[in-house]
């Protein structure tokens, strides 16, 4: 199901201004438990590690820019909240020792990607989380296209970094014994791809694009089998370092809502301030605004002052919608309101019809409903209700009979927008992934 919102992004670019502020944040990503390898006050270069992960030292996460580490913010129990630093007007990156990409085994790939602070964009299922650095994947899935709401588009990311995308994809070819899928929307034309790439061309409406949609449809997961998945801005950061034996983690990121008065692209950093994105851009500057990091369906909700997630290239601002109050709401006619089940006319309109959501939810929690409103939406063969009835119980059994090592809560995204429980069902997968994966190491 298309979720068809105002305030999409033309294909244009914008200024913006200078960051003051850069962080890595762990809980960007899943499953790591952080060790700080830097001080206040130390002086860095984009590349030299800021933490490692405590299980797996090799797992690096390295400073975007160059600058003075400003904090190692910590919260309760001393966890690091982020690594903070004030940046050098001039970005000066540290050099990696680059061989012939050619000349490359999977060894030697894998300790440069280590090295270089890109390793923790590689994921993987089951599970979800940062590829295990003693497994083989089966196959690697890549998406260059992303259906979500107000998704930015493949052809303004890559544009003038082929060479880049090459790159990268021909050294991931490496990494499997099996293929390197790429999955493109349906009719794009693309350049001649390295050997070992199979190009999947994807129709239909969301979640078509999400990387899961291809496994289950392509080359489901079984248990004991592992892939790897990543999307087109993290094969470009792999590319841009071996042409280049430097680590550039700029992205093309777009900005897009309802509530952004100027709307378009912007090249930007990871782990740049939202407020360096956003400033000046607003309809109306004040709390009544909802930022989210990411889309509307799995992004993450921020303030100005956070920073842009690890793995988005896209910040939309939708109205918060606690200022609205409506006359016995649902019971009137609802002319112009979105509605997944027609309860209103508004469906008459057609599918070009645009709305402006907020962030409210429109209901109250209460238990799970079998209605099969789930299935409506979920295009992977799995049943998504029992499957989240198993995570719920923790039958590990069921668990995996029905899929659970293929899924990732982005899968369940269309499902908990459609529920009239209101349950929050991408939280429960990522406790259920996060449970199994405890209860098998």
């Amino acid at each position: 199901m298309d979720i068809n919102l105002k305030g999409k992004a033309p294909a244009t670019f914008m200024d913006v201004g200078k960051s003051g502020g850069y962080a890595v944040v762990p809980d960007h990503y899943v499953g790591i438990t952080p060790k700080a390898v830097v001080r206040a006050g130390d002086y860095v270069k984009a590349g030299d590690p800021l933490m490692v992960d405590k299980v797996h030292p090799e797992i690096k996460f390295v400073a975007p820019v160059s600058g003075n580490v400003t904090g190692v913010n910590r919260g309760e129990k001393r966890k690091i909240l982020s690594i903070t630093i004030n940046p050098d007007e001039q970005v000066t990156y540290r050099n990696f020792d680059i061989k012939n990409p050619d000349s490359h085994n999977v060894e030697s790939l894998k300790a440069l990607l280590l090295e270089a602070g890109i390793w923790p964009f590689i994921r993987q299922r089951p599970y979800d989380r940062i590829a295990n650095l003693s497994e083989t994947p089966r196959d690697i899935f890549i998406t260059a296209y992303d259906s979500a709401p107000l998704a930015p588009d493949f052809a303004v990311i890559v544009k003038g970094e082929e060479e880049a995308l090459m790159k990268g994809l021909a050294a991931l070819s490496k990494l499997t014994e099996g293929k390197v899928f790429f999955g493109v929307k349906g009719g794009t034309v693309l350049p001649e791809l390295p050997d070992g790439i199979a190009v999947v061309e994807i129709y239909g409406p969301h979640p078509a694009g999400n990387v899961g949609v291809m496994i289950n449809h392509i080359k489901p997961v079984n248990k004991g089998e592992t892939v790897w998945t990543l999307n087109v801005p993290d094969v470009l950061f792999i590319g841009r370092l071996l042409n280049t034996g430097t680590v550039d983690f700029s992205r093309v990121v777009a900005l897009t809502g309802s509530e952004m008065s100027e709307r378009g692209y912007v090249k930007a950093t990871v782990g740049c301030t939202v407020d360096s994105l956003i400033r000046g851009k607003l309809h109306h500057h004040n709390w009544r605004q909802r930022i989210i990091s990411g889309n509307v369906l799995t992004g993450i909700k921020v303030s100005a002052d956070d920073y842009l997630g690890a793995y988005h290239n896209q910040i939309t601002v939708i109205p918060e919608g606690d200022d609205v109050n409506e006359f016995v709401g649902w019971a009137m006619p609802g002319f112009g309101k979105y509605s997944v089940s027609r309860t209103y006319f508004t469906w008459l309109s057609g599918r070009n019809k645009e709305f402006d959501l907020d962030a409210r939810i429109r209901g109250g929690k209460r238990a799970m409903i079998m209605s099969n409103e789930y299935d409506k939406v979920f295009p992977m063969d799995i049943l998504p209700e029992y499957l989240l009835k198993a995570i719920i119980a923790f039958d590990i059994d069921k668990m995996e009979k029905l899929g659970i090592y293929e899924v990732a809560p982005e899968d369940f995204a269309l499902c908990e927008f459609v529920d009239t429980s209101k349950i929050e069902i991408q939280q429960i997968v990522r406790k259920g992934l996060a449970l199994l994966f405890d209860e098998n190491h």
